[in-house]
């Protein structure tokens, strides 16, 4: 139980003036702005957009001034802004085949329908301290950034650059995909709470929304043999797509932007069953922004969850969709630990009580025990 603090709102307000202090540093040195965050801290971005289910580069930027680099408070205020937010209605599922490439590798295949192209990564680099960088003003004019600007538009070449999994297709040896008709509309988990059991639809939100150092943890305990799978990066995709809707009033779809994504697809082994022949499987993870590692991640254990559909023995918490779903949400997990810093004066007295007695109780057995 909590306990109202009664009084203390003087210690409050100065608590508040202190960390607004703290957060700015030394008044000497120049303030961060929100714009420098945006556009030089693009991954730091990316993720509090993804886990706090907002897709705003300027509010996530905020977000992380507000809370000085911590991101998880930053998810935290991200998300606690969106349920302020109208809803105008949904958009139409993004086509992540027709994306603007920026960077589509496949670690599974060398040679692909038109090419693997690097991008920008940090993968060939030698991890040693870049001291330039302590050089103040570099490649810069003015200190000052000037508001975003609307991007030109790009033209996919979607005709180039087909999915990688589609070879494997071909010969019939991976799982699809294919659209159902009359298939259920995908819940909405941030309407309605989770429950059990879950399709992969919500399965897939719940994961896109999940703290990326959980997932992470979990995915490399798939790999060290805590689930069935032996994975390949079969095509990862980063760059821009279209985003649609579909207007009433109109009778048809339009676009209404443009937002950054990551895309993964991981192929995995499958035995079969009496009913399926041996075949490869598919892990599926989506994030905004460049965010490789959340995307892989997430697409290792959604594979893993897969295990019962998959007629596989479940035997690690890799595979348990309540114990990964249930705490993957940073936010619920940070608040949930983070409480215990409140005051929990009656409980623990009530315990101190409890151990006095029983202590004293434990001293009167002993004594008669010894008068025996």
């Amino acid at each position: 139980m909590y306990v109202a603090v009664k009084g203390g709102e003087r210690a409050i307000e100065r608590s508040w003036d202190v960390l607004a202090k703290k957060r700015r540093g030394d008044p000497a040195v120049p303030e961060l702005s929100v714009a420098q965050i945006r556009e030089q801290m693009r991954l730091a971005v990316a993720r509090v957009m993804t886990e706090g289910s907002v897709y705003d580069e300027d509010l996530a930027a905020l977000a992380i001034k507000q809370a000085a680099g911590d991101l998880v408070e930053a998810i935290f205020l991200l998300r606690a802004y969106r349920t302020t937010l109208p809803r105008f209605g949904y958009t139409l599922p993004v086509d992540t085949e027709a994306m603007c490439v920026e960077r589509r590798i496949s670690a599974a295949f060398k040679d692909i329908p038109g090419g693997q192209m690097l991008g920008g990564t940090y993968d060939y680099t030698q991890r040693l301290l870049d001291f330039s960088l302590l050089a103040e003003g570099e490649q810069v004019a003015d200190a000052t950034i000037e508001p975003k600007t609307p991007k030109t538009p790009k033209t996919p070449d979607t005709s180039a650059m087909p999915r990688v999994l589609s070879m494997l297709d071909k010969e019939g040896l991976i799982e699809q995909e294919r659209v159902r008709e009359n298939a259920p509309e995908p819940g909405d988990l941030s309407r309605e709470p989770l429950s059990f059991p879950v399709d992969r639809s919500t399965r897939l939100q719940n994961l896109a929304r999940g703290d990326e150092g959980f997932l992470l943890a979990v995915g490399y305990a798939t790999q060290r043999g805590y689930a069935h799978s032996h994975p390949f990066a079969g095509e990862i995709r980063h760059g821009e797509v279209a985003v649609e809707m579909h207007i009433d009033e109109l009778g048809f779809a339009v676009e209404i932007g443009d937002i950054d994504i990551t895309e993964c697809q991981m192929i995995n082994q499958f035995a079969g069953s009496g009913d399926v022949p041996p075949t490869f499987t598919q892990g599926y993870g989506l994030a905004f922004g460049h965010s490789e590692r959340k995307a892989m991640a997430m697409a290792l254990v959604d594979r893993a969850l897969r295990a019962d559909e998959l007629g596989e023995t479940i035997g690690s918490p890799t595979q348990d969709p309540e114990f990964v779903l249930y705490h993957s949400d940073n936010v619920e997990a940070s608040g949930f630990v983070q409480h215990l810093k409140l005051p929990h004066y009656v409980d623990f007295q009530s315990e101190l009580e409890l151990l006095r007695r029983l202590r004293a109780a434990h001293g009167a057995d002993d004594i008669k025990e010894n008068a025996a």
